[in-house]
């Protein structure tokens, strides 16, 4: 994604969860209040999007791969590598791709 790219509203991501930007092709999360992890939204098992963040795990809807929303790691399989790590920035309330 292109560097400096506002995503959208710190207050968009729930604490313990995260927002799919299927667009920029990013997943945003929270695992704690005001800690923001972003990860590459490409399953790195068959390059699918992850669809969404529930029950504090990133989703691949094509294969039922899980991730963790602290680090990126392959919770489930067939995906067996991490998601990954791409730099988010809290700016004056906004989320940054940095």
């Amino acid at each position: 994604p292109p560097a400096s790219t506002v995503l959208g509203p710190s207050t968009a991501i729930p604490v313990g969860g995260g927002v799919v930007y299927a667009q920029r092709k990013v997943v945003v999360t929270q695992p704690t209040e005001g800690d923001f992890r972003a990860f590459s939204a490409v399953c790195t098992h068959a390059r699918c999007l992850v669809s969404e963040v529930t029950a504090g795990t990133i989703y691949c809807p094509c294969h039922g791969s899980t991730f963790s929303i602290t680090n990126g790691a392959a919770l489930k399989g067939p995906a067996t590598k991490a998601l990954p790590a791409v730099e988010v920035t809290e700016d004056g309330g906004n989320l940054r791709l940095a």
